[in-house]
Parts: C-alpha cells; structure tokens; sequence
C-alpha cells in the first residue's frame, strides 16, 4: 500500500477528511469524518465543548499549513434539541481563524449543496428523508444553526429521472432567523490620537478636531454588525480608491470595532446570551455595485468585511446581507415583500468584478422580533482532503496551526 493510499484509505491515525467549497470566492471547509462527539444538551452547549476541548482541531483545520488567514469551516453536527423536537434536519457549528460564530451565510448556501448531494446517512441521517418538489425542482433542509433554524431551499436535477442532486446553474437561497436593527444612525466619537490617515484628511476643511465623529448602524442577521460606509470613513473614493489598500480599510475597521466591541448595550438579543458580541465590521460603497451585461445595477452595493482575528470575507457575508436588508427596511429604501423586484444585490470586492457572483437578498415578512431575509447565491466545490494530526512526538509544533501575522515579525 502507497502512503497515499495509506493517509486516505484509513490506515494512518487520527485522520480528518474534508469537502472544500467556495461561495463567492469564500472558502467553507466541511468535515465529513474525523471530529469527535460533542457533549452537551443543545448546540450552544456543544459549540462551547468544541471551544473548550477541541479547538486545536480548529486550528489545525483553518490556520496554516492545511488552511490559511481566511480559511472558513463548517462541522455537522448530528444531534441537537431542535432535531429531537422535530424542527430541524440537522445540525452545524461554524469556525474561522479566531473562533465560532453563531451564523454564516455563505457556509450555509454551501452546505445546502453537499446535504443534498451527500449519500453517508451517518454524516446526514436525515439525508433520505428529503423530499423533493417535482414541479419547483427543489427541496427543503432546516439547518439548525448556533443562532436558531436556518430553512434552505436548495435547486435539485437529475440525470436519471431517479437519482436527485443539487442544481449548480441554480442558487441556493435560505431564509433567515428574525433580522433586526440594534441601533441607527449611532455616533461614536473617534479621538484623534486613534483616527487613521484618511479619517483625518476627511474634514480638511475644518480646524483640526479632538475627536471625529463616524455614523454607523448595528444590525443583527444571526450575527451582530457594525456597518459603516467607506465614505464615512474618510475613504472619499469608496472601496475602489485607486489610492487605498486593503489595510487601509482593515485599520479603519480595527479600531472603529475597539470602540465599539466593549458596547455591550449594543448586542442586545431577545433570547440568547450566547449571541450578544460583536461579530465584525461590514464597510458598504453604495456607489460601487453590480452589473448586468455590463451595465451598472441600480439596486446593488458592495461590501468589505472584517470579522475574528482581521479576516476578510471574499463573499458578500450572507448574515450581514439579512442584517443589511433589515436596515434598509428600517430606514425605509427596502420594503416588505416577496415580489420579484424587491430583490437588492450585494457584492463583495471579489464578486463585484465577477459578474452574477453576489448574493442578492429581499425581505419577505415582518415578524416580531424584526424581519425575515430571503438570500441566494451559488457556491461550488472545489476539493476533497485528508488530514493527519501534526507529528508532535517527532517534534512538529508548527503543524498544530499558526497566522503568520501573529508571529510578532
């Protein structure tokens, strides 16, 4: 036996085999076998087992060298107390370079892909309990995620008028949790030993300042959002400012969430404690958007996030796109309803260069504890891996998982 065959066929310990998929240029690494049972009750109790006992599974799966800075994972879970009561499928805790998030839009258009093209009933129990729409060629999964039920509709064909999968011409759209705005138009004062260089040459006009005001709004769509514009940020040119760089923006994002992450007031859920942080900042340029057949669209933004430990989504972040819907509602240039043109389109700097990319997301009812978001977008797999625990015994430190821009140098 080759040692390939021997790494992949199961014949080497401690193995983790995964499926890679991006969503918009945004990786999601599914585990499919290798990771441990959880303990705990409910999901939340497991997400904090996973931190607590197995998080150097995390970094070994999302921090080089088996991933990188922006690597984004996805780990099913088979049991939780909403599968038990019937109004879920199945399970998923989400990760990233710094952690767990409670929700992941571009995660779970992927997801809705491989759940239904998955054929291993002990990876998906439930697998063949999905029933198809003969006429919508789709079909239904309720992922029960960190935040609550996510309900993905998911574009089916066949081949053999027999054997179902999952429609890549076709996207995937999901339903959100109830989406809300924390706080609009917020005013948070930026002292000027902390502005960065463009926030300081935004008023040049006026006498230097003590401090300089930024206006933003926090938004919940299964995560918490500080979503600011690029403009009210001293980036006069938006996110395609020939002159800026991507650190430009992550500086500006870095210490505008040090003002607001201790903000505890701010990240008020309804039901669950576990959900009140901040979970990145989204910089929007409503002036820079999509396009069809090469003409600007109308009813489209673009958006940079950063989120955990200075990641940036490739996606247009599909939580935020609901939070983001939730604040269009709110300040009233969305309205309410599942009509064809209420549909608005968000790109990311990756999408927005690749034409029909982004996620495009509506609100389709108003409910009690905000709105819920209808959001599309097509996500494609890209791989398969197996990974072997790193060689400690011999010495290899350096494969248990690292960020390059840790290391102090």
């Amino acid at each position: 036996m080759d040692l390939f065959t021997a790494f992949t066929d199961g014949s080497s310990d401690e193995k983790i085999r995964v499926i890679d998929m991006h969503t918009s240029g945004e990786p999601t690494r599914i585990v499919i076998s290798g990771y441990p049972p959880l303990e705990g009750k409910t999901l939340l109790e497991k997400r904090r087992c996973a931190s607590e006992r197995y998080d150097d599974i995390r970094k070994m799966l999302m921090l080089e060298p088996r991933g990188h800075a922006g690597m984004y994972g996805a780990i099913i879970v088979q049991e939780t107390e909403l599968m038990k009561s019937g109004e879920a499928d199945i399970g998923v805790l989400f990760c990233h370079n710094q952690g767990y998030s409670t929700m992941c839009g571009h995660a779970t258009i992927a997801l809705g892909r491989f759940l239904v093209d998955t054929t291993d009933t002990l990876l998906f129990p439930r697998r063949n309990q999905l029933e198809v729409s003969q006429d919508k060629r789709t079909t239904k999964i309720r992922l029960h995620a960190p935040c609550g039920v996510v309900h993905i509709n998911v574009p089916m064909t066949t081949a053999d008028s027999v054997k179902w999968h999952s429609d890549g011409s076709r996207p995937v759209s999901f339903l959100s949790v109830p989406s809300f705005v924390s706080q609009s138009g917020l005013k948070i004062q930026i002292p000027s030993e902390l502005a960065w260089k463009q926030l300081l040459h935004r008023d040049v006009s006026k006498p230097e300042p003590d401090t300089y005001t930024v206006t933003v709004d926090v938004a919940y769509g299964g995560a918490f959002y500080s979503i600011v514009t690029a403009q009210e940020l001293g980036f006069s040119g938006g996110l395609r400012g020939e002159t800026y760089t991507i650190e430009d923006f992550a500086e500006a994002a870095r210490k505008l969430e040090s003002l607001l992450k201790p903000r505890k007031d701010l990240y008020h859920h309804p039901r669950e404690r576990d959900l009140e942080f901040s979970y990145g900042v989204m910089i929007v340029d409503k002036s820079f958007g999509s396009t069809v057949n090469g003409k600007p669209n109308e009813r489209s933004e673009a958006g940079l996030l950063f989120f955990a430990e200075g990641q940036i989504d490739r996606s247009p972040t599909g939580s935020c796109v609901s939070a983001r819907v939730a604040l269009g509602v709110h300040d009233g240039w969305l309205e309410v309803g599942n009509d064809g043109d209420n549909w608005w389109t968000f790109e990311s700097i990756v999408s927005a260069i690749h034409e029909g990319n982004g996620f495009r997301g509506r609100a389709i009812s108003q409910v009690d504890d905000g709105v819920i978001v209808e959001v599309d977008g097509c996500a494609y797999y890209t791989g398969t891996s197996t990974f072997i625990a790193p060689d400690v015994r011999n010495g290899d430190d350096i494969g248990k998982g690292f960020r390059l821009e840790l290391l102090g140098i």
